[in-house]
């Protein structure tokens, strides 16, 4: 059993010293070099050949043409896990990771985003 006296001592420094953690809300983070957050879809680039839709482990990627050459891309974000296969398969480079991590809401309609040129 540790004694009352050497876990006062014990508190007593770790009051004093810097904290371990980061204030995240109020500092933002810098996320690492190839960090895999938010999927950006460049319908410009995109030929409508659904490879990225065929190598989604999750299914969280759907392409529907809207017209002559021209595609839509529903992303499920509540689904994706990030994995980036879906940018590495993609040979238009039609679709990339960014570093965009904040993607909490509420609403899970939020999280199915629709992207296309207009």
């Amino acid at each position: 059993m540790i004694r009352p006296g050497k876990m006062l001592l014990e508190v007593l420094e770790e009051f004093f010293e810097k904290p371990a953690t980061i204030s995240y809300p109020a500092r933002k983070v810098q996320m690492p070099p190839r960090f895999r957050g938010k999927l950006v879809f460049r319908a410009e680039k995109c030929v409508g050949c659904r490879l990225c839709v065929k190598d989604c482990p999750s299914e969280a990627i759907t392409i529907n043409k809207l017209g002559d050459k021209l595609f839509e891309a529903i992303v499920d974000l509540d689904r994706c896990v990030f994995c980036g296969q879906c940018a590495d398969s993609c040979n238009q480079d039609a679709l990339e990771i960014s570093d965009e991590y904040e993607l909490a809401s509420l609403d899970k309609a939020e999280l199915k985003v629709r992207i296309n040129r207009d």
